[in-house]
């Protein structure tokens, strides 16, 4: 008779864990850094000591402190990537020697660059942009 109160004994006393994340929409994000760090018109003046720190936005005509840390920004221009007129400064402008207006211009395929190689190099040029 002990023998069978035993495995019901068990299982009351087995406990069980679930693991839950929970996620707050719109809730206070924890650790992360100020985007005027990382944006172009971000102006940061820091001192010696970890309190010492002026944050400016250049947006602005006039220069305007900024004395939280920004999450999100309508104005924020990321300085670690190239503008439209950069990437334009370094772009190869392609022209073709030949006097086809239609002839394609590029990289080509292999199945095309095995067919005709010297005639895609003696047609087209690549150079780059000269001012």
């Amino acid at each position: 008779m002990h023998t069978e109160l035993q495995p019901k004994r068990n299982a009351l006393l087995r406990k069980e864990t679930a693991v839950v994340k929970v996620t707050v929409k719109g809730g206070t994000p924890e650790g992360c850094e100020s985007l005027c760090r990382s944006c172009a018109q971000g102006h940061i003046i820091t001192g010696f000591r970890a309190s010492d720190e002026e944050v400016f936005c250049r947006t602005f005509y006039i220069e305007r402190e900024i004395h939280f840390p920004v999450r999100e920004c309508t104005f924020y221009q990321d300085k670690r990537l190239a503008t439209k007129t950069e990437m334009e400064e370094i772009a190869w402008h392609l022209r073709s020697t030949t006097s086809k207006p239609c002839r394609n211009l590029g990289f080509v395929g292999s199945t095309s660059a095995s067919t005709e190689p010297e005639a895609t190099e003696a047609t087209s040029t690549v150079s780059p942009q000269r001012k």
